[in-house]
Formats: C-alpha cells, structure tokens, sequence
C-alpha cells in the first residue's frame, strides 16, 4: 500500500463568516511563486464530448471575440441599477474583496429589468474598480460560464461592461451556499442524505470540467462556491480562477498560485505546478467539512484542530474512529458503513502524492454508489482502484493516517463575507 502520509506545508487563513452563494470572494495569492504564465494566457477550445450538457463554441483569445461569441445578454449599467433598486443595501447578498453581489429582479423573456418582487430573481455581481486582476476575473468567468452548460454548474445569464463598471448577472440560487448551510450559526443542520446530494452533485461539475476534451481546471473548489437550488442540487460559482488545463503529453500547467488557504492542494502552493488533482484535493476538503461539520481552517480552534486536513486525517481509515471526527450536529444520524466509505474517498482525495489521488470521475462513480441503501448493509471499505470504468485509472491507497509533521505556514491576505439574513 502507498504512503499517501508525507509532510506537506500547512497555510493559515482566517475564518471565514457564511456568504451568499455567488459570494464574491477576493483570489489571494498563496504563495510568492513566481508565475511562469502571463496574466492573460491564451485559453485553449472548450470542445466537450457529446452528451446533454454542452460547451461547443470556440474559447475566443481577445476581450472582444469572448463579449461578442459568449452567447450572452450585454447589460446596460442603468438596466442593472434598476433590477437592483440602485445597489441598494437591502438588495445586498454578499460582498467580499472582490467586489457585491445583489438581488435583483428582471423580466424573464426580455431579460429588461423589472420591478421588484415580480420577473425572474437574479444575483448581480458588482465588481470592485479595482484594475487589471479584477478585470481578468471578470473576463475569466464571462469566457468560461458563456460556452460551458451543465445542471451543476450555475448559469451566468449576462454581464455588463460599461465604462469602468464590470458586472456579471447570475440565476440566483435561493438556499445559498454550502457554507452558510454548515457554517453559519443558527443554520438548521442538513441531514446526511443532503449532504451526500451535494456531495455527488458538486463532483459532477467538477468532473465534467475535467472530462472535456480541453480540460478546465476550477481551481477555487470550496464550500462558498457549492451554489444550491430550493431542491439542494448543487452548482459550482465563480470561475474567476478557472484555468485551462494541460494538453498534449504535458502533465501540468505552471502558473501563479491563486485560491483559498485550507483548500488548496500542496504541491501546487509548493510548485505553481496545477493539474486537475489540485481540484480533487479541494473536492476532498470540502468531503471533510461535510463529514465533521467544521471549516478547512479555523483558528478559534485550539493547535492542529484549527486545520480540518491535520486534524481529521488520522481518523479517517479506522472504523473505530471516524465517530470522533463526525458532525455532531447530525444526532448520530448517518449510516456508518456510508460515512466510512465518503471517508475513504476523502483521504484518497487529500492524499498529499497529487499522482495517488483518483480522478474526479472515479469520484463520482463511487459516491453515486452510496445512494443505493443497499450499500450501506455492505463493507464500507471502498477502492476506487476496483471499479471498472472507461477512462483511465489513477492508483489509489486506503491507509490509516498517521500525525505528520507541519511545514512552514504560507502567509495570505484575508477577505469576509456578509451573512444572509
């Protein structure tokens, strides 16, 4: 069996407080890693396989080419200030280092804006006048949500670019984010079968990114940018750090280390080297604050329990002692051969060897298993190694986790988020 145990640097990163799901959270660097990609690097096709869900227009290479290929509604500013009654604060979802995000309320055919309470709610992202880096965010997400289409990612239905005013207009997501369901206070906990929905719904986002033919790394998985709908299906949002994956028979891509401390896979703080198994190792983290109910990072908690990865990964191979990791505010709830497979999808997920880590679609496969009630009469080990699948197999390890050693923490700007009320 691989050793999936080995040191790797711990980063800090303060608390942060429940968002609206289209938060609007500012990219921190993590690291002091040069990059060795221009700022605005080229971006590939976005050809995806045939299936129901599509992106089949070319990735356009100026500003230009993506605002007038995107297949998007241009929005007036003074359209969006009325949809919005003016920004004002009651309208106010979430806001961040990266700018607000609104409610607002346009007509659903003609997509004017209309009065409020009637038409099709919206969220309206608001973006800080704040440059270049917010400006390629802001671009990234108009390039990348204008051709990719899937039930798990959430629709950008326009954006606005006007003078110095960037804004993107959203389908708004009513039971908000993942994070305000497990994190905010007084939120009424999710029951386990939730919890699992969003789990395999986020992975088929995740996965379908990565299955293109012109793979698409997210690269900001985290449980802020799980949107839900009023059924719990699940959405991934914000994809200002989107980045196109590696092509031909390189293996990744170098470039400027940007995400979310406590989220971010190791080797990629360590290198600026990002390839899809960065992702899984997010879809991992965010598994654990699934299962324990408690955030990536946490310094209101006391030593190695403020990082979630240090903390839970020496129970996450034993039977014996998953229970102490486990969310209390489930009541004991949750099938326990269940909660011990999504553990051991999850250690394999945060394995700190990139190349030991399973691809999102054997990911996928695994946890769409556990919605068969009959699993959970079944051994909960699982090995993704076993499955039979069409695409290629990554090696996997079950291992009990011993303590590891901390690296040097990496220091990082901060950024907060208002509460939904």
């Amino acid at each position: 069996m691989g050793n999936c145990m080995d040191t790797t640097a711990r980063v800090d990163h303060s608390v942060n407080n429940g968002a609206y799901p289209s938060k609007v959270t500012s990219k921190t660097s993590l690291s002091s890693v040069p990059s060795t990609l221009k700022s605005n690097s080229s971006r590939s096709t976005l050809t995806l396989p045939s299936m129901k869900d599509r992106s089949e227009l070319p990735t356009p290479r100026t500003e230009g080419e993506i605002l007038s290929s995107s297949n998007l509604k241009a929005f007036l500013f003074s359209d969006l200030k009325n949809a919005t009654k003016n920004f004002r604060p009651d309208s106010l979802l979430g806001e961040g280092g990266f700018g607000h995000v609104y409610k607002g309320w346009i007509d659903e055919h003609t997509l004017a804006p209309s009065k409020p309470g009637s038409g099709m709610v919206v969220a309206v992202k608001k973006l800080k006048p704040e440059g270049f880096q917010g400006h390629k965010e802001w671009l990234t997400e108009v390039n990348y949500l204008g051709q990719l289409h899937h039930k798990n990612l959430v629709k950008l239905i326009g954006y606005c670019s006007d003078g110095d005013n960037r804004l993107l207009v959203y389908e708004f997501m009513p039971k908000g984010s993942l994070e305000n369901h497990l994190f905010r206070r007084g939120a009424d906990p999710l029951p386990w079968a939730i919890r699992l929905k969003v789990a395999i719904g986020a992975a088929r986002g995740l996965s379908f990114l990565h299955d293109a033919e012109n793979q698409v790394i997210y690269r900001d998985f985290k449980a802020s940018n799980i949107l839900l709908d009023s059924d719990f299906n699940a959405k991934l949002s914000d994809f200002g750090l989107a980045k196109a994956g590696p092509t031909g028979d390189k293996t990744h891509v170098s470039t400027q280390v940007m995400g979310t401390h406590g989220y971010a896979a190791p080797e990629y703080i360590a290198t600026g080297r990002l390839s899809a198994k960065a992702d899984v190792y997010s879809f991992g983290v965010v598994l654990l604050e699934l299962l324990t109910g408690r955030r990536a990072l946490d310094k209101s908690k006391p030593g190695i329990e403020q990082n979630l990865v240090d903390w839970a990964k020496p129970h996450l191979g034993d039977k014996r002692r998953l229970y102490r990791v486990m969310d209390t505010k489930l009541g004991g709830q949750y099938p326990k051969k269940g909660a011990h497979a999504i553990a051991n999808i999850a250690l394999q997920c945060i394995c700190n060897d990139a190349k030991m880590r399973p691809l999102m679609s054997e990911v996928l496969e695994e946890l769409e298993q556990l919605q068969d009630s009959k699993y959970n009469m079944a051994s909960p080990q699982v090995d993704i190694r076993k499955s039979s699948h069409t695409v290629p197999k990554s090696p996997m390890r079950i291992q009990p986790s011993p303590r590891r050693s901390l690296g040097a923490a990496s220091p990082l700007p901060t950024y907060r988020t208002a509460k939904v009320h």
